[in-house]
């Protein structure tokens, strides 16, 4: 190993430790890790100034403006308020929809805004309705996640892994271009939610009364501690906002514009994302200080971070290594087998460390093991989106996890209880969904 390949290690296993011991943020330990690794000259400062001005960096920045835009205008507030009167009308199936709802915005909004303010809100309507709180939080915390999975801004770790795999000579993917897999993973994993997880959860929590309310008072958002989930604090998104119709109007057909155009191809999400932000100040939907206020740059420097971190693993030939000796542990196997190595690999990585920790590590990777199989890369980057999400069997393995734990009142154990067999269950159909729709 050469200097550049043993301090690019070195820098790696110490933000790996340091991001599962969860003392530190995580942003603060990416962007140390980017801070050492410049000034040992693993990387040059041209390439650092390339991790924080990628495409991830701008369509995310740009994106979380445009939802912020959204939540200022009491839009989100607007539609879940709905949803509680349809709630008090058709009872626990309105819960459902409700939870369905969460899914289906996760798709195009960040989902850490989203479970924040539905959270408490499906947990006082369940219990208006003599409910269990605990039969719908945890669903509403997994279909949030597997919502991410829709698209290609559903979630940070498919914006990352996309401009990880343009870096390493892949073409980008379209916006709903994964939507297929992603789509059956949703539905077997809502379909087991809906069927299973209430009894589960009420068997591993033995005699304990369904209608009592849970053993931890509910916390105030000031005092959840997200800084290991890499969000921050979620102060900024639990007041309340009058709506404010022309402005959500406006907010809704710009986000719909700015979809549209990167979907039939005009411009690519960074550009038609940046676009739109902009534009909304220029509107007064917004004014720039809000805009500023928006942009969560704790999520923004943790992926600047993470991007020096792979890209010195690029360049010292330490990805090329790890690949070597990955590829080496599956030689005999055929392309199935190692798309599902690399997914249940990237799963387990998945429950330890953050997502974007997860894309710079395994995405140079999966591109090395598919080209030397001689198959397409594609699949096995499409398995790295699904699988760097889908961390079900910890209540830290996602930031909405940690949220609904919380709130909830739930044990460790309820998550690795109704988790791990969600996370067999969306391996399994997303494998097959992968083969088909994306053949080797």
């Amino acid at each position: 190993m050469n200097a550049d390949q043993v301090v690019t290690l070195a820098v790696l296993a110490a933000v790996v430790a340091a991001l599962i011991w969860d003392k530190l943020r995580a942003d603060v330990v990416a962007l140390t890790g980017a801070a050492i690794l410049l000034m040992s000259g693993a990387v040059r400062p041209s390439e650092v100034q390339g991790a924080f001005a990628s495409p991830a960096i701008i369509a995310l920045a740009s994106l979380f403006v445009i939802a912020y835009a959204m939540e200022l205008t009491g839009l989100l507030d607007k539609a879940i308020l709905t949803l509680v009167r349809l709630c008090e009308r058709i009872g626990a199936a309105g819960l459902w929809i409700m939870i369905g709802f969460a899914g289906c915005a996760s798709a195009f909004l960040n989902n850490t805004p989203i479970v924040v303010l539905g959270a408490p809100v499906v947990k006082d309507v369940a219990e208006k309705l003599k409910l269990s709180p605990q039969r719908y939080l945890l669903p509403l915390s997994y279909v949030a996640v597997m919502g991410g999975c829709l698209t290609l801004i559903g979630t940070s770790t498919n914006l990352l892994v996309n401009d990880m795999a343009r870096v390493s000579g892949q073409p980008a993917f379209g916006l709903f271009e994964i939507t297929p897999v992603g789509l059956a993973i949703a539905l077997a994993g809502s379909l087991y939610l809906f069927l299973f997880s209430g009894p589960m959860i009420e068997r591993g929590r033995g005699a304990r009364d369904a209608h009592k309310p849970p053993p931890f008072p509910m916390p105030d958002y000031h005092d959840i501690d997200l800084s290991g989930g890499q969000i921050g604090t979620a102060d900024k998104f639990s007041e309340h906002r009058p709506f404010q119709r022309g402005k959500a109007l406006i907010s809704v057909a710009v986000f719909i514009g700015a979809i549209a155009i990167a979907a039939l191809g005009v411009a690519p999400i960074a550009a038609s994302a940046f676009a739109g932000a902009v534009l909304l100040i220029l509107l007064r939907v917004l004014t720039p200080d809000e805009a500023y206020g928006g942009l969560r740059p704790e999520i923004l420097m943790l992926i600047a971070g993470m991007v020096v971190v792979g890209v010195a693993m690029e360049q010292s030939g330490l990805a090329e290594d790890m690949s070597n000796l990955l590829i080496g542990s599956v030689e005999g196997v055929g392309p199935l087998a190692a798309l599902i190595i690399l997914y249940g690999a990237t799963l387990v990585l998945t429950e330890l460390l953050s997502n974007a920790t997860v894309a710079v590590l395994i995405t140079p990777i999966a591109v090395a093991l598919a080209e030397s199989l001689g198959v397409s890369p594609r699949p096995f980057l499409v398995a790295v989106m699904m699988a760097g999400s889908a961390a079900f069997a910890t209540p830290f393995g996602y930031q909405t996890n940690v949220i609904v734990y919380q709130i909830g009142g739930y044990s460790y154990m309820d998550f690795v209880r109704v988790g791990l067999p969600l996370n067999l269950i969306t391996m399994t159909v997303g494998v097959a969904a992968i083969t088909m729709v994306f053949p080797f």
